[in-house]
């Protein structure tokens, strides 16, 4: 809390450092880039990761709720299969990773 404390006062009238403001604004970045960026970046990569590792067979549910099974994996699309043997065409970013993890993990 002291730590705090002395690094929200900034410059006194006799401590005029210009490259204090300058330190100050590059640790707000930095702080924020490892705790607002990079978490983000890295979901987004599991994500394409996870959309392109889809195989034909695979259980998976869709971001509207749907639980399918994949019947064909194209580039950007795949065709699942729901009750009934009715064929869904979907784009890949359709399927949600964390929704399906969880049901492989059942």
């Amino acid at each position: 809390m002291y730590l705090l404390s002395i690094l929200l006062m900034g410059p006194t009238q006799g401590d005029s450092n210009p490259y204090s403001t300058f330190i100050m604004l590059g640790l707000i970045m930095i702080v924020f880039y490892f705790f607002m960026i990079r978490p983000q970046v890295k979901k987004s990569k599991d994500q394409r990761n996870f959309q392109d590792e889809l195989k034909k067979g695979d259980k998976v549910i869709t971001s509207g709720g749907i639980h399918a099974k994949v019947s064909e994996v194209k580039e950007t699309t795949i065709t699942v299969e729901i009750e009934g043997g009715v064929k869904l065409k979907l784009e890949k970013v359709s399927i949600d990773m964390s929704a399906t993890s969880q049901l492989q993990n059942k």
